[in-house]
């Protein structure tokens, strides 16, 4: 409509008489150009710009009726659109001080004292947007006017029938919730539309006395009318605003009972019984369990997810706290306003990005008018202020002298009218720096008597497996550190230290050479390159950071130039040369190299925030409370970590909050990062050409090169270095080497985990759940579990966290001098590139026939590969022994975390005891304990164990082995490389001598029952998953061959598998199968080993047969002509013999992925809890592709993980049956290591494979039987059935006749349907002795 139509309208609508609403009256908002509607109370509620779609039409003449009626509904339309008009016209400053003032003095020339804050509470339509217009009666005999108005008055009144309609949802919503919900509710702001916080007499705290006036809350009378509000429940989250979904996902006021201290409670929902006569009789069962289903917010949480607009918000999000970081806070009001002030973008903003200004606003004196006004923002975006937004206000009214009881007392009010409690500002809002004492410095300038609750919870663990190790506690024997406690708080300051740098610089084993004098021409040749690259990369950066910064500074569109603010310059250079020197000799992947360093640059960041908030003062006054119970274990045994810690903290109430909550960076823009910073190396790093050879004409030339290469038929952007930068580099050897502080062990005990926000590393991020880069499905479902249902799971990586380990040092001085002395594939000790095989060469000379060629191409492709994969090898070797070597006089500690199925890895990836056998024979516990009567002979067995000699003798025939080879067990401990060297003939050379050099040393002492032992002896299961299995089934055939029943020689499932083929090839090779009768002699364990070994975990006759191909190659004499028809048959009697062994098995295994297909067919994803009640879910999606234009490609992304895409079906299905059996090798192993440490044990794991002192194994294997079987007593399979067919049964179709309701009615029924179980009797397993051995 133009202007001057306009105009015209309502020139002609001004002599109308205005009778109609006397009590309502329309004013603007001086701040933001909006309407504002004003009650004769004083009560304000602003309306939102409404839509362009309203006619210009001059109405027709009518009854005065009717004209009144017309034109006071459209004077209010009218008005709003006049000034939305200017709105549009204007560029208003929302956060200036002449818009503050001129509100101020609007109001108080109405008599109202200024406003600080509005209800988004009014009258008539809650609908922001819609006026309040009054309902009048109409003669029903008037027939409708076909006008343009009249059409128009169609469209309004259409639109307030929606919103009514949306209302009776909401009151259907309120009426299934019982009044002893309201608490909850009032924290989530789900109350009915007519409640008011002043109906009900309420305390400070929010516990209310129901006046007999107020309105009573009922449940749903009726199935009918609870199949009605199931249906209004999935409309209503299928055309949810999307920041009103946002709002939910992200805001920091969650429903969380375990942060409020209260159980939570679900909605009753009944569902209406299938009437259909064509139902079959079995799926009633599965009727009666929908009808007691409960649904919990935990299930709902990612149906309210969309990935793509997660992504976009997160960018916003992370721009405007880097805006902020750096102080830059004009940017990031353009920013938010740039987005707000268009109604499409304003969909993307949620109540989180409107906070994170609040907070920063709060923190200055007499800000309050600048909050007031996004407080005004956030109403006229249609979004609710949660607790973070009122505790900002109340954070800024205490910092701020001249604010009056009213206007605190008013803000109050208004908190507990949007349903929150002021208690619970305090229980679940995260502060930083002395935000809380602000918060409640302004609370008690109203309640002076006002104490904030305690952060204390007292919640019990639920899960039946754990309680009783919860209630009926005895003194727990925390493991006591060998130092004193001064020096335990001496080794924190340094590794809080290390952390706060941000990496660490150690010597390269590498060093130890002496140096030639051309290694000395190199290293400095090398140095006055860095020099010079560091000053042209600085000069620069500071020119490209100067012109992005005054380009676009004003727009409001999202620009890198806070990112690369956000650190000192000289930071960003350290950055790009360290990728400089990690780069290989044949390149990297531009996306790899980019995604590294962007992820460098926000990993010190997040270290930076951290200190910037406080929270260091506060983690160290902590913490040396809390390392009193790692040194003293007698005054203090009856708490766990966890608890102590937590108790501190509660102790410690002021402060900074330690739970943190960083804004993921999305993965865009840290791979936009980095292909930033790669386009300046690229375009500015140059060396000249002679620099070796100075014979040569001095031309300047690039270091590194943007190249394409082909990988999976796809064009991929490279990064290759320039040969002479490969050639100085390998020539210089050089002395040190520099990592990211993560990737360190570390120095003290890590922080206990606490929640899934804090743990682990001291400053370093570091997540509980490790998970795809982006994916955030495992930590929603992390912060929507109650905390009590991960006391288990943090309890027990907390105790394998604080395990102490120092270096073998004997046994790493021998493996650094083989690394040395050009290493030793047999060892498994990489030889260096010197010892490459040469390139073969074209000779322009020689006449080349087409197979020539061809042969020559392919050697040239095959020496490129072994090339990379030696320099591949000898830089991770290199990286572990430089570790080692440098905590060689130190003791660590490896932070633990784990994947979404639960099992466990230590946090550093180069040098853990996850490793290969170089890195495990480096190990030993820091802890020493007497090896007593038995220990000397576990160090036997263990020896043996490692050789792999006797796997199919009893132990005592392998402890009598062992004596009989004492002479080369010493023999090897003296002279490992001089002597007999029998150790290094075993499987685990490197562990086998370590082991040889203990047992010297034990019998060589006055007495080895009284030595001293550091080395840890290993129990590793009998091919673990199968043991799972063959437990979950009770079967009989199945537990013998993985040993869960007793027996006096071990049974060795792959042999027995290997027998069973070479019958299949007997009968095949007797009826004239010629493939059986090549293969006669060479089916042996090894051959089918890997093959048994991954079958349970989901390994595919495809995968199996290139395992066992890859085995026949390694047979010298078989023939290699027939190793692909080989493989593909003995892959087929592998598979036969499983079926045949293990009946139970395959029929849970078929049950679960047959499971797995539907759900992923009906367009979900598969989740489970674990016995230990952790939630998983399957992150597999279609790939989703996202286009990157940057300065220097256009990059591909693939997104695997987006919950917006359908569920990759085949990946759901196949992956499935191994996730559920990890999710229980896990849950075994955690069970484990919290009832040994609470049995005094030192404990480690390498996932099935269980590690303690030689004096304490037999308490060991004792534990872990005992909570096998309490393991598998539990209705394992009948759990996970339950919780599929609550978790699946809300989509379940309301037509009982479609197809679409058969396939669901199916499915439940699969679920409903649990294998049978056999008859195997689990408590014979505490009487194996070969379960784990």
């Amino acid at each position: 409509m133009s202007m001057l139509r306009f105009s015209s309208l309502c020139y002609s609508l001004r002599g109308l008489p205005l009778t109609v609403n006397p009590i309502v009256s329309v004013t603007r908002c001086p701040c933001c150009l909006t309407l504002v509607e004003v009650s004769a109370t004083g009560r304000t509620g602003k309306w939102l710009v409404l839509k362009r779609n309203y006619s210009s039409i001059i109405p027709q003449k009518k009854t005065e009726e009717e004209q009144k009626c017309e034109a006071a509904r459209l004077l209010k339309v009218l008005e709003a659109r006049k000034w939305q008009l200017l709105t549009e016209a204007l560029e208003p400053e929302p956060f200036s001080a002449k818009h503050d003032s001129r509100a101020a003095l609007t109001e108080r020339e109405r008599g109202m004292e200024p406003r600080v804050f509005t209800s988004d509470k009014t009258v008539g339509d809650k609908r922001p947007g819609v006026p309040n217009i009054p309902k009048l009666a109409t003669d029903k005999n008037v027939s409708k006017s076909t006008s343009p108005a009249s059409r128009w008055m169609e469209k309004l009144k259409k639109e307030t029938s929606i919103t009514h309609k949306r209302q009776m949802k909401a009151a259907h919503k309120s009426k299934s919730w019982s009044s002893d919900n309201r608490d909850s509710n009032r924290m989530t702001g789900n109350f009915p539309k007519d409640f008011r916080w002043a109906d009900a007499e309420t305390d400070l705290a929010g516990n209310s006395r129901q006046s007999t006036d107020s309105p009573k809350i009922e449940k749903i009378p009726n199935k009918k009318a609870a199949n009605h509000f199931k249906m209004d429940m999935k409309t209503e989250r299928t055309v949810r605003p999307l920041a009103a979904v946002q709002h939910s996902v992200y805001s920091s006021s969650r429903t969380n009972s375990s942060k409020s201290g209260q159980a939570a409670e679900t909605t009753d929902v009944e569902f209406e019984e299938c009437s259909d006569e064509t139902t079959c009789a079995k799926g009633a069962e599965v009727d009666k369990q929908l009808n007691q289903w409960h649904p919990t917010e935990t299930m709902k949480v990612l149906a309210d997810v969309d990935s793509q607009l997660n992504d976009m918000q997160l960018s916003i999000l992370a721009y405007l706290e880097a805006c902020l970081y750096i102080e830059d806070v004009d940017r990031a009001q353009d920013c938010l306003m740039f987005y707000h002030h268009n109604v499409n973008r304003r969909k993307l903003l949620n109540i989180k990005i409107y906070n994170t200004l609040m907070h920063f606003w709060s923190k200055k004196r007499d800000s309050l008018k600048q909050i007031s006004n996004l407080f005004f923002l956030v109403e006229e975006a249609g979004l609710k202020p949660n607790l973070n937004s009122y505790a900002a206000a109340l954070e800024c009214m205490g910092r701020t002298d001249a604010v009056s009881q009213q206007v605190v007392k008013r803000c109050l009010q208004q908190l507990k009218e949007d349903g929150f409690r002021v208690d619970a500002l305090f229980q679940q809002c995260i502060f930083r720096e002395d935000e809380r004492e602000m918060v409640l410095a302004a609370i008690q300038k109203v309640h002076t008597d006002y104490h904030p609750p305690s952060m204390l919870t007292c919640e019990p663990c639920t899960s039946p497996l754990v309680k009783e190790f919860y209630t009926k506690r005895k003194s727990v024997m925390n493991p006591k550190m060998d130092f004193e406690l001064r020096e335990l708080l001496k080794n924190f300051n340094r590794q809080l230290e290390i952390e706060q740098e941000g990496t660490v610089t150690i010597n390269s084993v590498e060093a130890d050479k002496i140096p030639t004098p051309h290694i000395i021409k190199m290293r400095k040749i090398l140095q006055e390159l860095r020099s010079k690259w560091q000053k042209v990369l600085l000069r620069v950066f500071r020119e490209y950071k100067f012109s992005m910064g005054n380009m676009n500074q004003h727009s409001g569109k999202i620009s890198l130039y806070p990112y690369f603010s956000l650190l000192p310059d000289r930071e960003y250079i350290e950055i790009m040369l360290q990728s400089l020197t990690s780069i290989p000799p044949n390149g990297e992947s531009l996306l790899v190299m980019a995604r590294e360093i962007g992820t460098k640059i926000n990993n010190k960041y997040c270290i930076r925030k951290k200190v910037k908030t406080q929270m260091v003062n506060k983690i160290m006054t902590i913490y040396s409370s809390y390392a009193k119970l790692l040194t003293d274990s007698i005054e203090l045994n009856n708490f766990l970590p966890r608890e102590y810690w937590t108790n501190l903290e509660a102790e410690m109430s002021s402060g900074p909050s330690l739970i943190n909550e960083d804004s993921p960076w999305p993965s865009v823009l840290v791979v936009h990062l980095g292909t930033h910073l790669l386009d300046l190396m690229v375009k500015e790093l140059k060396v000249p050409c002679n620099i070796l050879n100075p014979e040569m004409e001095e031309k300047r030339i690039p270091v590194l090169y943007h190249m394409y290469t082909f990988r999976c038929n796809q064009q991929v952007g490279f990064i290759k270095p320039h040969p002479i930068l490969t050639q100085i580099l390998a020539e210089a050897v050089e002395p040190t080497l520099t990592f990211d502080v993560y990737v360190m062990p570390m120095l003290c005990p890590p922080v206990p985990w606490t929640s899934p926000h804090f743990g682990g590393y001291i400053l370093s991020p570091a997540k509980l759940m490790r998970s795809v880069e982006g994916a955030i499905q495992h930590q929603l479902l992390l912060e929507n579990c109650r905390s009590s249902d991960l006391y288990a799971v943090l309890d027990a990586l907390n105790q394998l966290g604080n395990c102490a380990w120092k270096i073998n040092q004997p046994v790493l001085d021998i493996i650094v001098s083989i690394f040395n002395d050009k290493g030793n594939e047999s060892l498994d000790i990489p030889p260096p590139l010197s010892e490459a095989p040469e390139i073969p060469k074209f000779s322009p000379k020689q006449n080349y026939s087409l197979l020539d060629k061809s042969q020559l191409k392919r050697a040239i492709t095959q020496c490129r590969k072994k090339t990379a994969e030696m320099h591949s090898l000898r830089m991770d070797t290199l990286y572990k022994l430089s570790i080692a070597n440098h905590m060689r006089d130190s003791i660590f500690w490896f932070p633990h975390n784990m994947d979404f199925r639960g099992r466990t890895y230590p946090c550093p990836p180069h040098f853990n005891h996850l490793g290969n056998d170089v890195t495990r024979a480096m190990l030993l516990f820091a802890i020493g304990k007497p090896l007593g009567k038995h220990g000397l002979n576990w160090l036997k067995i263990h020896l043996v164990n490692l050789t792999g000699l006797k796997k199919r003798h009893s132990l005592k025939q392998r402890l009598e082995y062992a004596n009989e080879i004492i002479d080369d067990i010493l023999d090897s401990a003296d002279n490992p490389l001089t002597g007999r060297k029998w150790w290094m003939n075993s499987d685990e050379p490197w562990q086998t001598l370590a082991c040889c050099m203990e047992i010297a040393n034990a019998l060589r002492s006055p007495d080895p029952a009284k030595c001293v032992s550091y080395f840890p002896v290993h129990q590793d299961g009998s091919c673990n998953g199968l043991q799972h299995y063959a437990a979950l089934g009770r079967d009989v055939i199945g537990a013998k061959s993985v040993n869960l029943m007793p027996s006096e020689l071990p049974q060795d499932v792959y042999s027995g598998v290997a027998m069973q083929v070479e019958e299949f090839r007997k009968q095949d090779a007797e009826r004239g199968v010629k493939i059986a009768q090549v293969l006669d002699g060479f089916i042996c364990r090894k051959v089918v080993k890997q093959t048994v070994m991954t079958v349970v975990y989901g390994v595919t006759r495809f995968g199996g047969r290139l395992q066992i191909e890859k085995r026949l190659r390694e047979i010298d004499n078989f023939p290699k002509e027939y190793v692909w028809d080989a493989s593909k048959y003995l892959v087929q009697q592998v598979f036969s013999s499983l079926k045949e062994m293990f009946t139970g098995t395959r029929e849970i295994q078929d049950w679960l992925t047959e499971s797995a297909r539907l759900i992923a067919k009906s367009g979900r994803t598969v989740e489970w809890l674990t016995p230990l009640g952790l939630p998983v879910i399957q992150p597999y999606h279609r790939i989703r592709r996202t286009s990157l234009k940057s300065t220097m490609q256009h990059l591909s992304l693939q997104v695997t993980h987006d919950v917006s895409m359908k569920p990759d079906t085949v990946k759901q299905k196949n992956a499935f049956p191994p996730n559920f059996i990890h999710s229980l090798d896990s849950t075994h192993m955690m069970l484990t290591v919290l009832h040994c440490c609470r049995a005094g044990l030192t404990f480690a794991s390498v996932h099935d494979c269980f590690w303690t002192h030689a004096i304490t194994v037999d308490t060991m294997n004792k534990i872990c039987r005992e909570q096998f079987v309490a393991l598998h007593n539990q209705p394992v399979l009948q759990n996970l059935s339950k919780f599929m067919v609550q978790k699946y049964s809300p989509d379940l179709p309301p037509h009982p006749k479609s197809k679409k309701f058969m396939e669901f009615q199916r499915m439940l029924e699969l679920f409903s349907k649990v294998p049978q179980t056999g008859e195997f009797d689990l408590e014979k397993v505490k009487e194996s002795t070969y379960f784990f051995s």
